[in-house]
């Protein structure tokens, strides 16, 4: 099958830059060329597309059919490039900018009240998140939930693994209150189907046989297990990182300390093949300076 012949960048943001000003002059200035090379480069996409992309009309030049397919898709071209070079360029960034990705819970909840901090302390960090549509392999620095094994990366763990049962008092004043676990059946419990702690983990600690709730709410954010504990609508599972000031100022409650010690907590991962940023390094002993400052067993 015979090679198509492709045009060049340049040949197609000359393109671009003739339908939206509709004369080669303009075109030539928006795209810092000669006339003459705005129009040589026109030629060169009419051979290669074998038909003429413009007709000359009263109004300045008019894309056909051809010309009208090739802006399309030579704009989606164009876009993609510059978000490549985007790309790279932030992978490259300077010394001390970080990308990094972070759960949401754990950038609500812990991270960014504490950047302030880290703002004053090292004032040269620019300190930047990943994007939803970006990929984690684009990050610096990743924050992960689990037990601390992630091929080909370098695990840091900072806390999560203590799990703390909590209700609004609200809700255990009028349920009678909780003494022992066992007393944890009459109530509705909230269930976050997407992290790996599981009531099961909770009874098994407890020592609860057929443990089995009243009623079993489940939600996809950990956001809203939070907000529905504090609302009154059942018991949840969270690890006490993430709910210090609510266990302080009383929004929730720790009945009988009731929890557990959990396989599974946060981690900070670095790639293991990649040589760290001095900015990366300055921010990783930040994080584990801070992380410690929750105490032992956290």
């Amino acid at each position: 099958m015979p090679q198509i012949p492709l045009p060049s960048t340049t040949a197609l943001r000359v393109l671009a830059a003739l339908v939206e000003h509709g004369s080669a002059s303009e075109a030539a200035k928006s795209v810092h060329l000669t006339q003459s090379a705005v129009s040589k480069q026109l030629r060169s996409l009419e051979e290669i597309a074998g038909l003429p992309l413009f007709a000359r009309t009263g109004r300045g030049l008019v894309p056909t059919a051809a010309g009208r397919i090739y802006v399309e898709q030579a704009r989606i071209a164009l876009g993609a490039l510059e978000t490549a070079a985007g790309r790279i360029a932030a992978l490259r960034g300077s010394p001390n900018a970080i990308r990094l990705h972070v759960l949401p819970i754990l950038g609500d909840r812990w991270l960014v009240p504490r950047l302030s901090q880290l703002a004053q302390a090292r004032p040269e960090l620019e300190v930047q998140f990943t994007s939803h549509g970006d990929t984690v392999e684009e990050a610096d620095g990743v924050f992960r939930f689990g037990e601390g094994d992630w091929p080909g990366q370098q695990a840091e763990y900072l806390f999560g693994r203590n799990v703390a049962l909590v209700g609004a008092p609200a809700l255990l004043t009028r349920m009678g209150g909780i003494a022992a676990a066992e007393d944890v059946r009459r109530y509705t419990v909230l269930d976050h189907r997407h992290t790996p702690l599981r009531w099961s983990e909770f009874a098994e600690a407890q020592g609860l046989a057929d443990f089995a709730p009243a009623h079993m709410v489940h939600f996809g954010f950990y956001a809203l297990v939070i907000r529905a504990a504090i609302a009154g609508q059942g018991l949840a599972l969270v690890p006490r990182c993430l709910i210090g000031e609510e266990l302080l100022t009383g929004r929730l409650v720790n009945p009988a300390g009731l929890g557990f010690h959990s396989r599974h907590g946060y981690w900070f991962t670095v790639p293991a093949d990649r040589v760290p940023r001095p900015g990366l390094a300055a921010f990783r002993d930040w994080l584990l300076a801070e992380a410690r400052t929750l105490g032992p067993g956290m």
